[in-house]
């Protein structure tokens, strides 16, 4: 699997309706390709970018930057844009964190998260520069889902100076949260054994009033939730959303997306 958004539905309308998705950290696009293809069942481009260091093997990731995990979705995003009146992102877990970012950057017209990450739970995290030259590699973070048998593709371990850039995107994009002006649905789980409500504090304190439009628990579902018990909740809640976002866009422009 490559480095380029793949776009779901093998072609695209200059003036249709896109959403790009955004996988979490040491993950790959298998935790997000269900939702993907279920927007496209609801009429939506839907592409998956593979986040570079991603896919491959876990030691790929420690010479890549969180820059470089930034300009991947930002041109994903321009790709999208190039063919499409209107462009969502939805992320989940670290990927929601690049999903804010962009929305800083680029016009998102809507934003679907699935307990994002912004902090990184652990006092450790500020030496993790320091601490990568001592070890290479910790234990993974993978496959916090409560449905049995459901894998979602990441890495074995988890690689510290891979960390580093993860508390060092958190703490980028918590300073520009103000910056977000596309509306904002999240989903959060009950239970979530690797983003903690740290994350979900921050996010809320940091959107400026009114940005956070949606606030929906995950009752059976852990962190990964796309593949999970509530999974089709979040397909289903997030197309409403995302056509609703158009038919408003529409309204305005008077004219077709």
């Amino acid at each position: 699997m490559n480095n380029e958004a793949r776009n779901s539905s093998g072609h695209s309308l200059p003036k249709g309706s896109a959403v790009l998705l955004i996988h979490g950290f040491t993950g790959s696009p298998t935790a997000m390709e269900p939702w993907a293809r279920s927007l496209q069942g609801a009429g939506f481009t839907a592409a998956v970018p593979l986040l570079p260091g991603h896919g491959t093997r876990w030691q790929d990731m420690i010479p890549v930057g969180y820059s470089e995990w930034i300009q991947a979705t930002e041109q994903a995003f321009d790709d999208l844009a190039r063919t499409h009146g209107t462009v969502f992102v939805a992320g989940l877990s670290m990927g929601g964190a690049l999903a804010l970012h962009l929305a800083t950057r680029r016009n998102v017209a809507g934003i679907s998260l699935v307990n994002p990450g912004l902090v990184v739970d652990s006092a450790l995290a500020p030496m993790t520069p320091w601490l990568k030259h001592l070890m290479r590699s910790v234990a993974p973070i993978s496959n916090d889902i409560a449905k049995r048998g459901v894998d979602e593709g990441a890495y074995p371990r988890t690689p510290v100076a891979a960390v580093a850039q993860l508390h060092a995107l958190f703490a980028q994009t918590r300073s520009r949260l103000e910056l977000v002006t596309a509306p904002v649905q999240l989903f959060r789980s009950t239970v979530d054994n690797v983003v903690s409500e740290a994350s979900v504090r921050e996010l809320v304190a940091g959107l400026k009033p009114g940005t956070l439009a949606e606030h929906h628990m995950l009752l059976h579902s852990k962190h990964v939730a796309t593949l999970d018990y509530d999974a089709e909740q979040i397909f289903h809640e997030s197309a409403r959303f995302f056509s609703q976002l158009s038919s408003t866009a529409h309204s305005r422009t008077g004219g077709p997306l």
